[in-house]
């Protein structure tokens, strides 16, 4: 019994490493798709994408054994359900229009200030307990932020309205967190399906209405695809892992996403770093080294 537990739980670990890989993909994918597709239009394929892509997971995955055992969301999920897709049409939304106005690495990075909005609204709104621990944690990730708005070097300074929307995405991802806490007991897949649907026809109209053309089809499949990957399968193995080792050791093993993403937009994209960038990522790896910590002393 012992042997069958230790195996189910590297085989969680597996996944909430995979599910911040799969994450971490998409802010250098998406930086450089952004080159031949407007940011609407992008937000609007990414989750068309999950949506699809885990309606075929769903579809083919019920022979699967934990896939029968999923309950279906209720009547009484749906008010849930609606302010996430609301949430998931504004987020993507200035998360593609501030990536097109920053840097890959800088965008991966500010990610991070998602959990100091998922930390602050479920203190705020749903009076959970935030110890010293983590609130120095926030304010450190908080400062990084701040520094991140900045571009350029030590000389010369800018401030960066591209990093200030990327925040603002990380505060509907905050808000959408604390939703998806309410219903993280339903089928995954069927909730990235109506987030995906849902939030992915509602940008598509947007970007028609402000005249936005539509992309190719070979890049139309390539932003459905890593909607697929880095939205609807990142979920997907994300949940299973919660379900296993819980939702502090899951967040901390999936808290190295943002940085897999900078990795991945030094190697991929070549951008460059600034020492404003380097003092904002240490601050940023102090800062989610010591909120890991205080979810796990949660538990």
């Amino acid at each position: 019994m012992k042997t069958e537990n230790t195996d189910k739980d590297k085989r969680a670990i597996s996944f909430a490493i995979l599910a911040a890989a799969l994450y971490a993909v998409s802010t250098p994918a998406s930086k450089k798709l952004l080159q031949n597709v407007q940011p609407s239009m992008m937000a609007a394929f990414l989750y068309l994408g999950a949506g699809i892509g885990m309606s075929a997971l769903n579809l083919f995955g019920r022979n699967l054994h934990f896939a029968q055992k999923e309950e279906n969301l209720s009547l009484h999920d749906w008010p849930y359900v609606l302010s996430m897709i609301v949430l998931d049409i504004a987020a993507p939304l200035l998360m593609m229009f501030g990536l097109s106005h920053t840097t890959a690495s800088s965008a991966s990075l500010l990610n991070n200030f998602e959990i100091v909005a998922t930390s602050l609204i479920a203190s705020m709104l749903f009076h959970e307990r935030v110890n010293r621990q983590l609130w120095v944690a926030i304010l450190l990730v908080f400062t990084a932020s701040v520094l991140l708005t900045f571009n350029g070097d030590q000389t010369s300074l800018k401030f960066s309205w591209g990093a200030v929307l990327v925040i603002g995405a990380t505060i509907c991802w905050g808000l959408e967190n604390n939703c998806t806490r309410q219903i993280a007991d339903k089928n995954p897949c069927q909730i990235v399906i109506f987030k995906g649907f849902g939030s992915g026809l509602a940008s598509l109209a947007i970007a028609f209405i402000i005249g936005e053309a539509l992309p190719s089809l070979p890049t139309i499949a390539a932003i459905c695809t890593l909607g697929f990957v880095s939205y609807g399968l990142s979920i997907y193995f994300y949940t299973y892992s919660q379900r296993t080792i819980g939702a502090a050791q899951t967040s901390t093993y999936y808290a190295c996403a943002p940085f897999i993403g900078v990795l991945l937009s030094i190697l991929l994209l070549g951008e460059s770093l600034t020492l404003v960038f380097c003092i904002a990522f240490i601050l940023m790896a102090v800062g989610m080294l010591l909120a890991a910590r205080a979810e796990v002393n949660k538990k």
